[in-house]
């Protein structure tokens, strides 16, 4: 049998990780060069330089010139935190390095931490990576499609339009070369023309090239300047069979797995987009 590449690609393990960031110190110092890349500024005057001192496990920030102070962790999703970054940066590679996903008390096992104290530190990292995928905008091959997360509940309507499932745009897109470059899942009220086009103007650039199955409203990608490939799917023409949905399918197929194999119970309505 053929090896998948894909799969068998080099990853970054766990040794490998604590090499760069196993330490406190290795853990404030990416942070520093994160918040000033072009070395310390201050938010209040402008000023560049500073001194740095240590009060019980901060580090912070005395701007030289009008002497206002900064932690280094103020205004991120590290403030108001008593655990050290490295458990931070450690939950940060345990959540991102499987698609199987990772339930709250599997992190707490992890971390050796109380069960809300995980729940905190995932929530606000999950909030975190959704606020970050909001301003994603997509410019090149971008398959799309549309998705839904839910339907546990009996009742109601089935498929599309059920009052059971949460909607959802779900999209990817694409190098010149096939390979996946990013995915963004956005939610919406109805799968109408308005709410499409209301996704494309915040998500994809007049240069994309979307590519999507034969429901109408995706035709709206167009108003914001797009070029429209419609790929009609019947019954004798499966989209998990055709090779232009190949990546949307994956990346769908990854996320019911992570869903499945991480959570017992879920609020679709309160938590699925993220």
């Amino acid at each position: 049998m053929a090896i998948n590449r894909i799969q068998f690609q080099p990853g970054l393990s766990l040794a490998d990780f604590l090499k760069d960031y196993g330490t406190e110190a290795q853990c404030e110092a990416i942070l520093e060069h994160s918040r000033w890349p072009q070395g310390f500024v201050c938010p209040a005057c402008g000023a560049s330089r500073a001194v740095q001192f240590r009060r019980g496990r901060s580090n912070i920030f005395q701007c030289c010139r009008c002497r206002k102070q900064i932690s280094l962790i103020s205004g991120t999703i590290f403030h108001g935190s008593n655990l050290p970054l490295t458990q931070w940066f450690l939950a940060l590679y345990f959540m991102t390095q499987g698609k199987s996903g990772l339930s709250m008390l599997e992190l707490r096992r992890m971390l050796g931490l109380s069960y809300k104290a995980a729940w905190r530190l995932k929530h606000k990292l999950m909030q975190a990576m959704f606020e970050r995928e909001e301003t994603t905008v997509l410019a090149q091959r971008v398959e799309i499609d549309d998705a839904y997360l839910g339907g546990e509940r009996s009742g109601g309507k089935v498929g599309r339009g059920s009052e059971n499932k949460v909607p959802f745009i779900a999209a990817v897109e694409t190098s010149h070369e096939g390979h996946p470059l990013r995915a963004v899942f956005s939610r919406v009220t109805t799968f109408s023309s308005h709410d499409v086009d209301q996704w494309a103007k915040n998500h994809l650039a007049p240069t994309a090239l979307v590519v999507s199955d034969g429901l109408n409203c995706f035709r709206a990608v167009t108003k914001t300047g797009c070029y429209h490939q419609r790929e009609v799917v019947g019954d004798q023409r499966r989209s998990t069979d055709m090779g232009c949905f190949h990546w949307i399918n994956t990346i769908l197929g990854n996320l019911k797995t992570a869903m499945a194999g991480t959570y017992h119970a879920f609020d679709f309505d309160k938590y699925a987009h993220r």
